[in-house]
């Protein structure tokens, strides 16, 4: 159900106008995480996963999007996204 919510919007708005939107989206997902580490840093007890949660939802939920205007299947991402992780495990394996 996501999917067709994600594909109605992205048609609607259309994809350079919902590019600038990611965008935004992004900077709010880099500012919360930015800002609770911070927190642990500075070892503040108080630590707001609820914000880190939407923000993550709001960047999943663009990704979605252009996943749906571009037709890409979740088994090709998750075939590139575990291409990617093995290739990063080995170079930390070798110490890079």
């Amino acid at each position: 159900m996501i999917k067709e919510k994600a594909s109605e919007i992205i048609n609607h708005y259309r994809v350079l106008p919902q590019l600038k939107y990611f965008q935004s989206e992004v900077f709010e997902l880099n500012e919360a995480i930015i800002r609770e580490e911070t927190k642990r840093y500075f070892q503040d007890t108080i630590f707001n996963k609820k914000n880190i949660t939407e923000e993550i939802a709001d960047v999943k939920f663009m990704l979605t999007q252009f996943q749906e205007y571009y037709k890409i299947s979740d088994e090709q991402i998750e075939e590139i996204m575990n291409f990617k992780a093995d290739r990063q495990l080995k170079r930390i394996e070798v110490g890079e």
